[in-house]
């Protein structure tokens, strides 16, 4: 291993090179500008280089100062947050889970108490929102996300993929000749999912009846939402017939609140996955949950 040099004079070159001010750096380190001065000193004998010039009232950083400044930043900030995240991993505070309101509640609270059974010395918060987190910094431990797989400075375990299913209240269509054919649905409002998380790539209504092959169908109306939650609670509170996802929508058709119309089902390009920072993967906590959501969702991966 190489010879490194005092942590003081590190810490002292940093600071004054971020302000350009031996005084300024005193301040923040709380202690003297002569001792500043000493450090880099040190710092630039061991280095037989020269950091900064002087001149009469402020200092520049040279040519090799200027390079060692950045990368000397980074690594005090990787530094501190190797050791807030140790810190945190050890606290006996709950599990946060970040999740889509809509995965939430049809998917993870449903399951959720075979979790706390398995582990009960373990306390959980759920942050129902589809916002972007930053898991070194907030206190997030684990987020279930929706889309390709690719997200930056983050270990993605996949989950499952769905399909887009037409579902509806049984009481829209009870009382009467209910949709004898697809072409029926031209009876009835289409309600449509625009929430800004799905992307462009989301399915929409005019890709689903054309997968069924139906082309005399406007496929521009109807009631537009931007939550994904709200459509399913839209179609079972019979506001018209709704493109959902399979899986979210499995637990609501078995107790009969909706009803799947069909058999046309269109692939979702995009899936759910499991997301956490690399240093959070590590905690017993995080483990916990990654092994046991695995298992849980592993009925949805068999294909």
């Amino acid at each position: 291993m190489a010879l490194l040099p005092p942590l003081n004079s590190l810490r002292a070159f940093e600071s004054a090179g971020r302000h350009l001010s031996f005084s300024k750096a005193a301040l923040e380190l709380s202690v003297t500008t002569g001792a500043i001065s000493q450090q880099i000193r040190t710092l630039e004998e061991f280095l037989d280089i020269k950091l900064f010039k002087r001149r009469s009232r402020s200092i520049v950083l040279t040519e090799p100062g200027q390079i060692f400044l950045p990368l000397l930043s980074e690594g005090f900030t990787r530094i501190t947050e190797a050791v807030d995240t140790v810190r945190r991993s050890q606290r006996d505070g709950p599990l946060t889970i970040s999740a889509a309101p809509s995965f939430t509640s049809r998917w993870l609270i449903p399951r959720l108490c075979k979790f706390q059974a398995r582990h009960p010395e373990i306390d959980v918060r759920i942050d129902a929102s589809s916002r972007l987190v930053d898991f070194v910094r907030e206190d997030i431990d684990v987020g279930i996300r929706f889309g390709t797989g690719e997200f930056e400075g983050l270990d993605p375990i996949y989950l499952f993929s769905f399909d887009l299913i037409a579902v509806c209240s049984p009481d829209l269509i009870r009382g009467s000749n209910g949709l004898l054919d697809i072409s029926d649905i031209a009876d009835y409002t289409l309600l449509h999912n625009e929430d800004a998380n799905t992307g462009d790539s989301w399915p929409d209504w005019g890709m689903w009846l054309a997968t069924a092959g139906i082309d005399d169908i406007d496929a521009s109306r109807g009631i537009f939402f931007n939550q994904g939650e709200m459509i399913i609670n839209a179609a079972i509170e019979g506001q018209g017939i709704a493109l959902v996802g399979n899986v979210l929508a499995a637990g609501e058709i078995e107790a009969g609140r909706l009803v799947q119309l069909f058999e046309t089902k269109l692939p979702v390009r995009l899936s759910f996955h499991l997301v956490t920072s690399r240093q959070k993967a590590r905690s017993t906590k995080v483990t916990a949950f990654r092994e046991w959501i695995l298992e849980e969702s592993a009925y949805l991966r068999a294909d």
